[in-house]
């Protein structure tokens, strides 16, 4: 599984959205970050709960030069039914992630369980700060859906690397 090192530039990502648009990362040019947020897709409470939670901040996330994402490997069938049941506010929704681009994120990736309503595979969760200059500030992938980094915490750090000219970190790597 590759993994991406802070500091350098990481994949583009080119995927449609449920308001009937296209996303482009190499387009994207915050003034702080723009934010990843990949999750399992439509059949996960969890990442439904999380991105929830997100939509209702994305006007602090905002006002912090930050564009958040949410992505998964759903088609858009499954992507429109979480856009249309979840109360996401205006979090953008992208969906149809290839398999092998979620690995060139890092990304880990489960099979369906038996007699679930999961698709045959999907990615596990994840979250990535990027620069305008598209490189990687910060990464963080997990292997199950039950943590995720405190949303609270995260704009936190996001004000002081932005207030303190806080540098990447994790380059030696």
């Amino acid at each position: 599984m590759p993994t991406l090192i802070p500091g350098q530039t990481v994949p583009d990502l080119e995927l449609q959205l449920t308001i009937q648009a296209r996303f482009e990362l190499s387009k994207q040019k915050p003034d702080t970050f723009t934010m990843l947020v990949f999750y399992r897709g439509k059949h996960c409470p969890i990442c439904k709960k999380y991105l929830e939670e997100l939509g209702g901040k994305v006007d602090r996330f905002t006002a912090l030069g930050v564009s958040p994402f949410a992505i998964s490997m759903d088609s858009k069938d499954r992507a429109m039914v979480a856009h249309e049941d979840w109360d996401t506010h205006d979090l953008p929704l992208a969906y149809g992630l290839p398999e092998d681009q979620a690995r060139d994120w890092g990304l880990y990736i489960s099979e369906k369980r038996p007699d679930s309503d999961e698709p045959e595979r999907f990615s596990e969760p994840g979250l990535f700060l990027i620069t305008p200059d598209g490189t990687l500030f910060l990464a963080q992938t997990q292997s199950a859906p039950f943590t995720r980094p405190p949303l609270d915490e995260l704009l936190s750090g996001i004000e002081l690397v932005r207030d303190k000219d806080y540098p990447t970190r994790g380059t030696a790597t």
